[in-house]
């Protein structure tokens, strides 16, 4: 989920009379193919760039068409900056995402993590370990996106350590961070969905359990049979590496102690921008602390003072750092790139930004949810048409909030008149529009976890079982008609 400063309830659902539908679909066809052709060209490279310019390039054309039917300029400047000032609050946990990484590497908190992990965890039960770790943690916290930047970014190291894909690493990370983010009644998605629909939040958990409960058992199973066909035959023998780790870092379960206050301060909801320049600020204590020499390293400079710590502390929280160790896979694993490193992500949301909010303002948003809606008179194709609307939004207007808000604004009286209990709605939102936005590379959601567990959107879009499984869960329900709640039984 984001952490965005906006009030998606509050937001207008623009709708422009004089647009077609097939003016409507005119950016999202052009906007496709052009990325398309930009992903076969550069490949994963083309999220350091080239998606971004493309986006920019599929806002031209919707505004192109935009002046085609009589929207002024102004207008659609103003529904961007709109959009790009609801994503600040997620711009700047991205730049502390990244300042904590860098602070967690040289003090030695993410290479403890790795290296009682390493113990711990074989490759057997990983994957599905990892799934039911970031579902505690998500559960917990009521963010998908804590849970990545925490106990993510560890389990990544741990998994490349053990030469596991680290796509299917991140699948599951997401898997599990994704269904606690559902799940919580700490989750600002979990609260949106049932205030668009019109229920209560509690009443929208219980009956989000029943399609989202046999989603992550079928997540669990699939990784557990992954587990056990893994080939760790490169692999079993760790010693080396953890020599290595005890050699570059004074290793010690002392350390746990920050990123067990940062998850504490997130359950008791404590603001997560808050929580992480705290676990920023004590990591760098910690480093000062417990890792002199591995600060002073990373400072460049000879004695270990004030100077050359200050120096070395804010290298690692805002440039590229890395902490050379005697294992040349280690090298690769102890870097970090501090808040530098999420400027391509940042520059990827606000490009998706303003081709959403130009989508937006002309009304082409309103204009192809309402055509979904128009598609559909049975109970099943309601369902579908909600789906649908949710998929469609994350993939145009590259936010989570908005394929929330929009069809829960649009879809809320069909369903009235259907004599369906809100918690369909609110239910198939969660299902279709809060867990997909993960698996958009230029979406919000997609742009900040690719980022932050540095795998590729498309090397684990196929691993994020979970994520794919739960919009055709909710459709399997409605299809067979089960337990699908009618307002005469509340």
């Amino acid at each position: 989920m984001e952490n965005s400063t906006a009030n998606p309830k509050n937001e207008p659902v623009i709708q422009n009379r004089e647009l077609n539908i097939w003016e409507a679909l005119i950016p999202v066809f052009a906007l496709i193919a052009m990325l398309a052709f930009n992903v076969f060209v550069f490949g994963d490279d083309a999220l350091s760039g080239t998606n971004q310019f493309i986006l920019l390039l599929g806002g031209a054309v919707a505004a192109i068409v935009g002046y085609f039917n009589k929207i002024k300029f102004d207008t659609m400047i103003d529904e961007v900056a709109s959009n790009i000032q609801s994503t600040a609050g997620a711009i700047l946990i991205l730049l502390m995402v990244g300042a904590l990484a860098g602070t967690w590497l040289i003090s030695g908190i993410i290479p403890t993590m790795i290296y009682y992990g390493l113990q711990i965890l074989n490759p057997t039960i990983f994957l599905a370990a990892c799934v039911i770790i970031c579902s505690v943690i998500s559960l917990a916290t009521g963010s998908s996106w804590t849970t990545s930047a925490t106990v993510g970014i560890a389990l990544i190291g741990i998994a490349d350590a053990l030469g596991i894909s680290l796509g299917m690493t991140a699948g599951a990370i997401l898997s599990g961070a994704y269904f606690g983010d559902k799940m919580s009644p700490l989750s600002d998605t979990t609260n949106l969905a049932p205030a668009m629909a019109g229920t209560d939040l509690f009443t929208h958990i219980r009956y989000m359990a029943l399609t989202t409960v046999p989603t992550i058992t079928i997540t669990l199973i699939a990784f557990i049979i992954i587990g056990l066909n893994l080939d760790t035959s490169g692999s079993t023998d760790t010693t080396s590496i953890l020599n290595s780790i005890n050699a570059s870092f004074n290793i010690s379960p002392w350390l746990f102690l920050v990123p067990v206050l940062v998850i504490v301060l997130i359950i008791k909801k404590t603001s997560p921008l808050i929580a992480l320049l705290i676990g920023t600020l004590m990591g760098a204590v910690a480093a000062l602390i417990a890792q002199p020499d591995v600060v002073l390293a990373v400072s460049g400079m000879e004695k270990l003072n004030f100077i050359s710590g200050y120096k070395g502390i804010m290298n690692a929280i805002t440039v590229d750092t890395a902490v050379e160790t005697n294992s040349e896979a280690l090298n690769d694993l102890f870097a970090s790139s501090g808040m530098a490193g999420m400027l391509g992500t940042i520059w990827l949301i606000i490009c998706a930004m303003v081709f959403g909010g130009i989508m937006e303002a002309i009304g082409a948003l309103a204009r192809i949810s309402k055509a979904l809606l128009n598609m559909f008179h049975t109970t099943f194709g309601l369902f579908a048409s909600t789906v649908f609307s949710c998929l469609a939004l994350n993939v145009t207007a590259s936010d989570q909030y908005l394929a929330i808000v929009v069809p829960g604004k649009m879809f809320a009286k069909a369903y009235k008149d259907k004599g369906l209990a809100p918690e369909n709605l609110s239910r198939s939102l969660e299902d279709s529009g809060t867990v997909t936005s993960v698996l958009v590379p230029w979406n919000t959601c997609g742009a900040y976890h690719s980022g932050v567990l540095g795998v590729p959107v498309l090397s684990y879009a196929g691993y994020a079982f979970f994520n794919y499984l739960s919009p055709f869960m909710t459709l399997l329900f409605a299809a067979v008609g089960i337990k699908i709640k009618m307002l005469s039984e509340k």
